[in-house]
């Protein structure tokens, strides 16, 4: 069976992360979407709440479990028996950053691949500090966010 982690904060989920976990579920036989707790920013939502939203929009994935992550990536993967870094692209500028992280991951475990994929391009532009700002602003994120993720975003600005 081929496992993959799909690594990242989840702040909030966005349809370009589903779109990313629609793909890698064609691709890999399990997929653990990771909530990440990453020190180096401060979310919007609680470790919490990002996992039962993420569990909420992906329950219909037979292949998907969610799970925290805290510490190296790569020991993460390990621990799971997988084998794959699932990680998306959305644009040129993100590739510097991946890229980076990718080769450094790389070299922690040489056994574990990072595989790049690319959302569709009505979510090439979706990105989680975005969608916060919209939302913050009193924006319209229908088809940018689950419904789930809009209700969430008004309670938490209103």
């Amino acid at each position: 069976m081929r496992t993959a982690v799909y690594p990242g904060s989840f702040d909030p989920i966005t349809n370009g992360h589903i779109d990313l976990i629609e793909r890698a579920t064609c691709i890999f036989d399990r997929l653990i979407v990771a909530v990440a707790e990453n020190e180096g920013k401060s979310p919007l939502f609680t470790m919490e709440e990002r996992l039962e939203m993420v569990r909420a929009v992906t329950k219909k994935y037979d292949a998907v479990t969610v799970d925290r992550i805290s510490g190296l990536t790569v020991d993460y993967v390990r621990q799971q028996g997988a084998s794959v870094i699932v990680r998306g692209l959305r644009a040129i500028s993100d590739f510097e950053f991946e890229l980076q992280m990718a080769l450094m991951n790389r070299k922690l475990d040489n056994t574990i691949e990072t595989v790049f994929l690319m959302p569709s391009i009505q979510y090439s532009f979706v990105k989680s500090s975005l969608v916060k700002e919209v939302a913050r602003l009193g924006g319209c994120l229908k088809g940018v966010v689950p419904d789930l993720v809009i209700q969430r975003l008004r309670e938490k600005f209103s």
